[in-house]
């Protein structure tokens, strides 16, 4: 029923939009910054199609409890962001994916996994990052040789 309701509200052309990021941008479904003397101001979304965001919306509530791609990205952001930022977010990724999917004929969709942004995370960088946050309130060092955190006694003059 959603699909039938984002064809009828973007179509099936997908040629008048250069790029996915023009669908996004036409469907008001982005943030809007509105910038005076230098200072960036969020103003939330714009006032779009109240149909399609109706749409995305629905789409979006019901991938957040699924163990997806984009059910993950939702809760990622919830946590960081809120709900309200996070629906435009992943609302943004899932008409990126339709605009992917409609203007390819040969393209097929193919879910990341719920797990994917974690298994693009360095983790020892990760572990240097939150070595070197705690050595700023504490004033210990701490370094990580083979995978161990030690802390290093400051040495005394």
């Amino acid at each position: 029923m959603a699909a039938q309701e984002l064809i009828a509200d973007i179509g099936v052309e997908m040629s008048r939009f250069p790029t996915a990021a023009h669908l996004v941008s036409w469907s008001k479904f982005c943030p809007q910054t509105h910038e005076s003397a230098g200072r960036k101001k969020g103003k939330g979304r714009g006032k779009g199609n109240r149909w399609l965001a109706g749409t995305l919306a629905r789409i979006v509530f019901s991938v957040s409890k699924a163990d997806t791609f984009l059910g993950e990205r939702y809760r990622r952001i919830a946590r960081r962001r809120g709900k309200s930022k996070a629906l435009v977010a992943a609302g943004n990724s899932v008409l990126t994916v339709v605009y992917q999917l409609l203007s390819d004929p040969q393209a097929h969709f193919r879910d990341l996994g719920a797990d994917y942004d974690g298994t693009r995370i360095n983790k020892d960088r990760r572990a240097r990052s939150l070595a070197s946050q705690l050595q700023a309130p504490t004033g210990q060092k701490i370094i990580i040789p083979h995978g161990k955190a030690v802390l290093v006694e400051p040495e005394t003059a």
